[in-house]
Order: C-alpha cells, then structure tokens, then sequence
C-alpha cells in the first residue's frame, strides 16, 4: 500500500543550533500535501477504510485534521463530508470546499459539529474520521518517526499537543524503532494547555474553555490514551505564551520562508525561549507540523496583537 503523505526533510537549524550550543533539527512536516502532519494518521486511517469497504468519509474537524481528510478522500476517490462550527475561519472553509470535500456547518462550537458527524455515521458505508484519537492515526503518525530513525542521532522530540494524536504517534514511532529511552518535550500554549492540566491532575479533565489563539491546540480535553502514555514514556510537558509562540513564528518565516500556525510556533518557542526542559540535551529533533491556519495576512495581525517586533 503506497502512503497518501510524503517523506519531508530534516533541516538543520543553523542560527538556533549556534545560539543554543545544540545541533537543532527540524522535521519539515508542514511540507505534507495536506500542510500538516494530519495525513500522515488520518491518511492511514482512510486508507484501511475504504480497503475495508468505505463509501464515505465523515470528518468534524474546524482544522488541519479536516483537510487532510479531504485531501484523503479525494485522493482515494471517495466522497467526503467535513463538519465544522461556525468559528472556524472562512479561509479554512475555502481550502476545504476547493479540493472537492463536502463542506457542512454546524453548530457553534466542534461538540456539536462532532454529534451531527456521528449522526451521519450512522448511514451505511460512512466512516467517522476523528481527528486526533484512534490507533490507526497514531501508526501513521510513527511514520515520522520512522524516517529518521536509524538515520539521524537525536536525543529528545519537541511536538505539539493538542488533542493528542502527534504526542501519541512520537512515542509509538520512537518505542517501535527502539527509541523508548530518548524523551518527548510536549509544547503547548497558556489557554490551550490540556495536556499539562492532565500530568498536574494526574489524569485527564477538561479545560473550562480555550482562550489560546492556537486554535489547533484547542482540545479541551487530551485523549485518555496520550495521558496514559505519560505513565509508560519520559514526556515533559512544556506551556509557553500565545506571544512566543507567533514570535516563533515570524522568526521561522523570516529565517525559512516557511509559514507556520502558532500551534507548531509553540514547540519551536521552547528553543527560541531557551527554556530550561531542553537545556540537557545536545541533539533536539523539533517536529514543525505545519497547519493551514495562517497565512500573511493572520501573522500580522498577531504581531501587531502582542506588539512583536
């Protein structure tokens, strides 16, 4: 079975590996078809999907896992319907309707895009595709993991966390390449920090509302299977402003001509800030995951929101 995702490069980070006395590597997963690690999971689960008999795909998603869906079902020729709330920006509705998925929106907020996505599940022949928690989107997930394996020495893995499916698909791909003993730095961002709420309480609970503008970090509650790794795996979490997260992300367009969403500048902002969580390790392995919320336009207005210069 030939994957729906690319191989993405590892890229040295020239100034923050001089600047941190570390050699800094960048996993370039917003390079994926979809503009973010989301194919990876959600593409592997389509496609063991319709090779069981699928006809068609149900999505709730306001985000990058929804338009890796489409970009899934289109590529496997299979109809499919993305769900979203009415927050979700009408730039992200554009991309979506243009590759050819199905566009729905429903409710206010992604509780009630997911209940109406389950309802349609009920049809014969439809799948749900969550976006973050099921066992075949963390296999694909590893997959970024087990392209460097084995062929680059890192020490450490810097990931997002938002609902839990790219912290889930680090530590599987790592303990599969017989990595287990190397630990996972987990980024997120003050008002979106379900994960580090989770470690503190000593299991998961749900944030009583999301005040991030890392709106792709805005699980209020992390998965119970990304909590349990915690248990199993050395993973530290880590939470930075919504303000280091965006000066990441200037600096990474500046310095990369790269584009990036403030959910993926969070885990840069742990090198960028020098935090002390990375400050023992010698060969950091940033995952970039990219995201389709943003553009040139949005980072302006966040510059001027948090007065970066």
């Amino acid at each position: 079975m030939s994957h729906l995702h690319i191989t993405t490069s590892l890229l040295q980070h020239r100034r923050l590996s001089a600047q941190l006395g570390q050699a800094v590597w960048l996993k370039m997963e917003n390079c994926q078809p979809s503009g973010s690690f989301k194919l990876r999971g959600i593409g592997l689960m389509c496609q063991r999907a319709a090779e069981r008999g699928a006809r068609q795909f149900v999505c709730p998603s306001g985000g990058n896992a929804g338009f890796a869906a489409a970009v899934a079902g289109v590529a496997l020729g299979i109809p499919t319907t993305i769900l979203v709330p009415q927050t979700t920006h009408e730039s992200v509705r554009v991309a979506i309707r243009a590759i050819g998925a199905t566009l729905v929106v429903e409710g206010c907020v992604w509780d009630e895009a997911n209940q109406a996505a389950l309802r349609l599940c009920e049809q014969p022949g439809a799948v749900y595709i969550p976006p973050f928690d099921h066992p075949d989107i963390w296999d694909g997930n590893a997959t970024l993991i087990d392209e460097v394996a084995g062929r680059h020495d890192f020490d450490v893995v810097l990931c997002s966390v938002g609902g839990g499916g790219l912290l889930s698909g680090v530590v599987l791909g790592l303990q599969r390449n017989g990595l287990a003993h190397i630990p996972v730095i987990a980024a997120e961002t003050e008002g979106a920090a379900s994960y580090d709420a989770a470690i503190r309480a000593g299991g998961p609970v749900s944030l009583p509302a999301i005040t991030s503008i890392a709106s792709s970090l805005g699980a209020r509650r992390v998965a119970d299977h990304a909590f349990a790794l915690s248990r199993e795996h050395d993973i530290r979490p880590v939470v930075v402003t919504d303000a280091q997260a965006v000066q990441s992300c200037l600096r990474l367009a500046d310095e990369m001509r790269v584009l990036v969403e403030p959910a993926c500048g969070a885990t840069l902002a742990v090198a960028e800030q020098q935090l002390p969580v990375l400050a023992q390790f010698k060969r950091p392995l940033i995952v970039v995951c990219g995201g389709i919320g943003v553009d040139l336009d949005k980072l302006a207005v966040w510059k001027n929101q948090f007065h970066l210069t």
